[in-house]
């Protein structure tokens, strides 16, 4: 009778329990310091992606440039791409000479520009500029988690769902969760699948995973929860509550909060 009162977890104990783990191993390999100090929640509006290009080419680049600012990463030296012309490669582990993130930016002359990371891109997704962002994200994210100095929780099985938390981790969350899902209903043009983003993590498990960047950033619920999907605030807020409650047990994320405090002693 008693049971009856009590929440039921929003997702499988064993999904939430390594999404908390990948942000720890995130936060463990990709500068935790740079998580608390530098980081920010990137917010899909003319503020956090100003300026307009006649190209797509050109607004594919404006766009990625902003992405690899708020990512950390703008001395990586990269190419934007028609992802029909390339792909990102499977093979090799990708190293970059220097510290892997920068807050300030410095150009990296480390790899020649014949070197450069590819980044592929759908000129279609110009119109959905949420699963742009994404997409680019998650591209750099791949980069970014061949570095780590040790195998994500998981293994490399769930590379690809390992690859868009260590975006979310990177502060692009609400694009992952805004287009996690589309509706594919509707009049036919209302519809266009070569606009929409493959997706990995399902929509909850998106959420969830901003839920765990603004918990461990401090963010107070309405400051996210105006740039979310109407249909996923209230499954954000739950998030936020029951991921408060886990993170007291779990050393590893306490243990680069301690540590974030006693730094700044």
């Amino acid at each position: 009778m008693f049971g009856l009162l009590k929440s039921k977890p929003l997702l499988e104990p064993e999904s939430a329990q390594w999404m908390l783990d990948v942000f720890a191993w995130s936060l463990d390999n990709f500068d935790a310091e740079i998580f608390y100090d530098y980081s920010v929640l990137v917010e899909p509006s003319n503020r956090f992606f100003p300026g307009r290009e006649n190209t797509e080419l050109g607004m594919a680049n404006l766009i990625f440039d902003r992405v690899k600012h708020y990512a950390a990463v703008s001395h990586w030296p990269t190419q934007v791409v028609d992802h029909a012309s390339c792909s990102i490669p499977d093979g090799g582990q990708v190293r970059i000479g220097g510290p892997l993130r920068l807050t300030d930016g410095a150009p990296n002359h480390s790899l020649s520009q014949q070197n450069s990371l590819l980044i592929p891109y759908n000129p279609q997704q110009i119109n959905n500029p949420e699963g742009l962002i994404a997409t680019f994200a998650h591209t750099l994210a791949h980069y970014l988690g061949q570095m780590a100095k040790e195998p994500p929780p998981g293994g490399v099985e769930y590379w690809p769902h390992v690859t868009e938390l260590l975006a979310i981790y990177l502060g692009f969350g609400l694009m992952f969760a805004n287009s996690a899902y589309t509706f594919r209903g509707g009049c036919g043009s209302c519809y266009d699948a070569r606009e929409i983003r493959d997706a990995y993590l399902t929509e909850q498990q998106s959420v969830y995973g901003l839920a765990i960047f603004a918990v461990l950033k401090g963010l107070p619920d309405a400051a996210v929860k105006r740039h979310l999907k109407s249909h996923l605030r209230s499954f954000y807020k739950k998030a936020t509550k029951e991921i408060s409650q886990k993170i007291q047990g779990m050393e590893a994320l306490r243990r680069n909060n301690r540590t974030r405090m006693l730094d700044r002693v």
